[in-house]
């Protein structure tokens, strides 16, 4: 009779099933998170502890998740459990960015399909759609992140839309308003002749441009050092326009820079003597 050898491996013994099966198990174990109100229990159990904040740097309102987004927060989500398992109270309230221009020209496309302008459509109106388009994403975004197991105060998230969050805004400004802080001055602003409204660097795409550049003779008119008499600072740049408008030239105490005169200069050469 062939021997069984069976009883003599000492195997580990688990109460956990061989497969994971986790497409079927994730959602009971969400569910009985949401059923024991896990965040909430989190909450009560660490109170009085010293406090971990991470300030949720909102994703957009306008689509759905990426795996840019899911990195985010799937990576917000391991710092604050870490800071919570290592004894500190680590709430975390996930936020929306509902501003901004990608939101409202999803919703004058949608205008335009109806050959309908922006210009001819009330003004809280168009706010209202622009609010509903960012209020329905903000749903379907917070089912996708729950669904990833990221825990959060999830039934109260902030938005940048909030009534009170703009209010606070408009008292902020004031206090600049008051304190002095708030000017009127004249600086470049990249500014988007359709949208009319100012654009951030990152909404601006450039296009491949052949440029003239032009170099430029400063003559220094007072120096400590005698070497600079009669001499001239040499700039080069690709926007001839903006001359008339500089107010200084630029040094830098980390660079070296050397005085040169020219006696000869070669044939094509740009230098000239002197």
């Amino acid at each position: 009779m062939p021997t069984d050898y069976r009883p003599t491996v000492f195997l580990p013994k688990t109460d956990f099933p061989m497969r994971g099966d986790l497409p079927k198990r994730e959602p009971l174990i969400l569910a009985r998170w949401e059923e024991m109100g896990l965040y909430r229990r989190l909450r009560e159990a660490s109170r009085g502890r010293e406090k971990f904040i991470l300030h949720d740097g909102p994703p957009y309102a306008n689509g759905d998740i990426h795996l840019g987004t899911a990195l985010n927060k799937i990576l917000k989500d391991v710092v604050n459990r870490a800071q919570q398992m290592l004894g500190k109270n680590a709430p975390y309230v996930p936020g929306w960015d509902c501003h901004g221009l990608p939101i409202e020209w999803i919703v004058e496309e949608q205008y335009r399909a109806k050959n309908q302008s922006k210009d001819s459509v009330p003004i809280d109106q168009f706010r209202r759609e622009c609010r509903e388009f960012a209020a329905h994403w903000i749903e379907v975004q917070k089912r996708d992140f729950k669904r990833l197991g990221v825990v959060g105060d999830w039934d109260n998230p902030y938005t940048t839309m909030a009534y009170s969050a703009e209010a606070q805004i408009v008292r902020e400004l004031g206090k600049f308003l008051v304190n002095g802080g708030l000017y009127k001055g004249a600086k470049p602003v990249l500014w988007s002749v359709v949208e009319q409204t100012a654009l951030a660097e990152a909404e601006v795409e450039y296009h491949d441009h052949r440029s003239t550049t032009v170099w430029v003779r400063f003559p220094i008119l007072r120096s400590e050092r005698p070497g600079l008499a009669g001499a001239a600072a040499l700039i080069w740049t690709t926007t001839p326009w903006t001359l008339p408008g500089n107010r200084a030239i630029a040094f830098s105490d980390g660079f070296e820079y050397v005085v040169l005169r020219v006696d000869r200069a070669a044939e094509g050469s740009r230098a000239r003597p002197g």
